[in-house]
């Protein structure tokens, strides 16, 4: 059960810390860079972004029933399992086919890798449907 309940994506912004509310709001601008036609709305109360069907998540750690590390922001790639990895980018953890990456600061976050992998996602998304 999840002891916090999120009616929106602004509800859900200002229960971040002011670190993970930064990582975010970066994470958020790449995605609508790099996906601008998408749709962005709140499953297990965090914001998952579709097209056709969820495409990738965003999950801070402050958000207590995710899979996150202690501290950072996860961004989480629901069919990461068909993304072409061959830098190893993104953690595999024992997920089958949510692959991911944890950021803990903006200053470690390649956009133009990030970029790669967000519009190979879109790909598959485009290709599945």
């Amino acid at each position: 059960m999840q002891p916090i309940k999120f009616y929106s994506v602004d509800d859900f912004l200002a229960f971040l810390t002011e670190d993970e509310l930064r990582i975010v709001t970066f994470l958020r601008d790449i995605v609508y860079n790099c996906m601008p036609f998408c749709k962005e709305k709140l499953a297990y109360n965090v914001p998952y972004f579709y097209i056709h069907k969820r495409v990738l998540f965003i999950w801070p750690s402050s958000v207590p029933w995710g899979k996150v590390a202690k501290n950072g922001v996860m961004i989480g790639f629901c069919k990461g399992n068909l993304i072409p990895d061959e830098i190893n980018y993104l953690d595999k953890g024992n997920r089958k086919e949510v692959f991911s990456k944890t950021f803990f600061s903006i200053d470690e976050i390649d956009i133009d890798v990030l970029k790669t992998y967000i519009f190979s996602a879109v790909e598959i998304d485009k290709e599945q449907n």
